[in-house]
């Protein structure tokens, strides 16, 4: 969503005049915007330590302007500029359109200026965009969060959920495929709770079924469902839609019902592992994914083991771990039993120790198989040395392809033969079996050859006033 959320800024940035500017450092630039996340600590530090090492370029130019917007904005307001004098601008998750205003006041005014709004007043989709993808794009189905999970600062940033009709998702879909997309990833911050707003608990369902009547649209994904609203009636429009991927990334965040109880997760892990394992009876080769989190206040040693259980059980093709942090707001920053920082720190070894080789096993499994993969511009490596371009498979698995003379383009869809596997990726040196070119791309650029652009900064967005 942070991502997102930054192509609307950039492409609000471009309709009043920027550009963007060529040197990522934001030394030349005449603005340079931070869009922020406050999930973990580590945001924090890095937003901060970003804007020190801008002091000085500041001085060199005083005419530059920095804004800091997102979830930290929201969160810290008045003292991201107590912290950092430099900042010209500061605005919220919920208007993102008022960047531009704000950025002209400021300049007219001399005067840094603040508006984090209480409520949402654009949805993020209906702002212009500029994608970093020609081929893929972000379509927002529903902003803001019901739940009330005692670690999560996202809900008092982002607000209540507001869903999107069904009507405008679709038609948005519909234009974003008229423009070449042939990749559309569906988001939320409970997506498969869509429908509450207007009072349809099968709209999610239905959702992705309509997603596979649009002829162009061969990818659907969507991120991230929680398990509390996770429907048979979605595992089976899933399974029963072709564009619907074999991909499910699902927070698991523990494998100990205590835990879970502590974080207010409204699920046990019995129940967890059960939507997994209907998930498999329907679609067997899908590759599934999760979120943990190590070390929530209280977690015993055998809290610990009963999440590893639950992984070596669940065998998902990866997992995104995180080291506990707490964040001043939450009511698990105050829990008693903090878990000392050794303890968590060997505790996450040992569970990434065990999801890396689950992943390299399961991985190993696809060798002798031929994928799909969708070329890409902004993912994996691009390899001009050993003739490999990368990308996405269906189920979401990075693959890096042998071109073997080949002239491969992002956006061309690639069938290649497994060779090699590791854990956090594939390479296809075996053959490629078949490929089918981007039917969105312009004629001109059909045959041009080569490695991809270099991929852009997302979490920073740099521009440059055209004038």
């Amino acid at each position: 969503m942070n991502v997102h959320d930054s192509e609307r800024l950039a492409g609000l940035l471009e309709q009043a005049g920027y550009r963007r500017a060529a040197d990522q450092s934001g030394s030349e630039a005449d603005l340079i915007v931070f869009n922020t996340c406050a999930v973990r600590e580590n945001a924090d530090n890095k937003l901060y330590g970003n804007l020190s090492h801008l002091v000085p370029v500041k001085k060199a130019r005083p005419g530059k302007q920095i804004a800091v917007g997102g979830c930290l904005a929201q969160k810290d307001q008045h003292q991201v500029l107590a912290k950092s004098p430099i900042v010209d601008v500061v605005f919220g998750t919920h208007n993102l359109a008022s960047l531009p205003v704000l950025l002209e006041r400021a300049r007219h005014n001399q005067q840094a200026q603040i508006e984090i709004a209480d409520s949402l007043q654009n949805f993020p989709s209906d702002l212009p965009s500029r994608r970093d993808s020609a081929f893929s794009a972000w379509v927002s189905i529903s902003v803001g969060c019901d739940n009330t999970c005692t670690f999560c600062i996202v809900p008092s940033l982002r607000g209540t959920e507001t869903d999107r009709r069904p009507g405008d998702v679709l038609a948005e879909i519909e234009a974003l495929v008229a423009e070449g997309v042939c990749e559309i990833t569906l988001l939320g911050q409970n997506v498969n709770s869509y429908g509450r707003s207007f009072g349809d608990p099968l709209a999610f369902g239905k959702l992705l079924r309509a997603c596979g009547q649009i002829a162009g649209l061969d990818r659907v994904r969507f991120t991230s469902p929680h398990p509390r609203d996770f429907t048979d009636d979605v595992i089976a429009a899933m399974a029963e839609t072709p564009n619907v991927c074999p991909q499910l990334h699902m927070p698991m965040q523990s494998g100990s019902d205590d835990v879970l109880r502590a974080m207010r997760r409204s699920y046990r892990s019995a129940r967890y592992l059960s939507i997994i394992d209907r998930v498999r009876a329907a679609m067997p080769h899908a590759a599934i994914t999760t979120d943990i989190i190590v070390g929530f206040p209280g977690e015993t040693e055998a809290d610990f083991e009963q999440t590893l259980q639950a992984v070596a059980q669940a065998r998902f093709a990866s997992a995104f771990t995180f080291q506990y942090s707490p964040r001043p707001g939450t009511p698990a920053a105050t829990m008693p039993d903090q878990v000392p920082k050794a303890v968590l720190q060997q505790r996450y070894e040992r569970l990434i120790e065990l999801q890396e080789q689950i992943s390299w096993d399961e991985n190993k499994l696809l060798v002798g198989t031929d994928v799909d993969v969708l070329v890409s511009t902004f993912e994996g490596k691009k390899d001009g040395a050993n003739g490999r371009v990368s990308g996405r498979a269906r189920d979401g698995r990075l693959v890096h392809v042998a071109t073997a003379g080949h002239v491969l383009n992002p956006g061309d869809v690639v069938r290649a033969t497994v060779s090699y596997a590791a854990p956090h990726h594939l390479v296809a040196d075996a053959g490629i079996v078949s490929v089918r070119p981007w039917a969105g791309r312009p004629a001109d650029e059909r045959q041009t050859a080569g490695p991809a652009p270099a991929p852009t900064t997302r979490l920073l967005s740099i521009g440059r006033r055209a004038d």
